[in-house]
């Protein structure tokens, strides 16, 4: 098969935005969860019924992430 170089551009510029989706993506979740998780931490330890809902603002950046996700695979199926 032989691609074209407008072709194999357009391929190349498509697979650097799926890398992007996901590296932004990670690197935002990433952040997000430092800051959430030790704001959990200071609330379990001042009051432990806090827990549960540490947990559940834990799970909230990885959303960020799902949707990077997301994204890579649909620009990664146009290629």
């Amino acid at each position: 098969m032989v691609l074209d170089p407008g072709t194999a551009t357009g391929a190349g510029l498509a697979l650097i935005g799926a890398g992007l989706a996901i590296g932004l993506a990670g690197l935002g979740t990433g952040i997000a969860q430092g800051q959430t998780g030790a704001a959990a931490v200071g609330a379990t330890a001042e009051d432990p019924k806090m827990f549960v809902k540490g947990i559940v603002f834990m799970v909230v950046p990885e959303t960020i992430i799902i949707l990077g996700f997301v994204v890579a695979f649909l620009l990664i199926g146009k290629t």
